[in-house]
């Protein structure tokens, strides 16, 4: 690959897809899939030119995966969320590197709006759902449009692994249909 910034990218996407592959159990120690064709493995995306469909695919969930140095999060939110509807996915996430960290302690954005549907789909009350998924809140200013909440890549693999086992099939699960 010609660009380093391109290998760092698909390295963090990689890295991110590996991980959470592992962490619900979806790999074997050798990190081959065990059900090659399940829609429950978390995959990386084709690019799909002007209609972006997301870096990673992990349903419901489409993830932006971001490797910089300069953080623009509530711009990559509304990338995520437009690139989730292109994919036909309900929900659309950041999950961005964090420098001289592992994996599991990489960065989730997600706008409120994101993470009042996923809390409600679970059907957890605000502070029990913040708590156990450890989020914390940014609020940027009186624009609403800038606040988003942050957890751990280790936290949201847990919120993964809970919403697939505990929300039904068609209540936001997959694609939006």
């Amino acid at each position: 690959m010609a660009n380093p910034n391109k290998a760092k990218g698909t390295a963090w996407e990689s890295a991110v897809r590996d991980y959470l592959n592992a962490f619900l159990g979806l790999v074997s120690e050798s990190g081959t899939f065990i059900n090659p064709m399940s829609g429950e493995n978390v995959r990386r995306a084709a690019q799909e030119g002007a209609k972006d469909v997301g870096d990673i695919h992990a349903a419901p969930f489409v993830l932006e995966a971001k490797n910089t140095r300069a953080p623009a999060v509530p711009t990559w939110i509304r990338q995520a969320e437009v690139e989730a509807t292109h994919a036909g996915f309900p929900y659309g996430i950041v999950v961005r590197k964090v420098r001289g960290s592992s994996v599991a302690m990489g960065r989730v954005h997600v706008s409120v709006r994101t993470w009042t549907r996923v809390r409600l789909a679970l059907g957890m009350p605000t502070q029990e759902f913040a708590v156990l998924y450890g989020w914390s809140v940014s609020l940027r200013g009186l624009d609403t449009s800038r606040w988003y909440l942050t957890t751990t890549v280790a936290d949201f693999a847990r919120l993964l692994a809970d919403f697939r086992r505990l929300v039904p099939e068609g209540v936001s699960h997959g694609a939006v249909r």
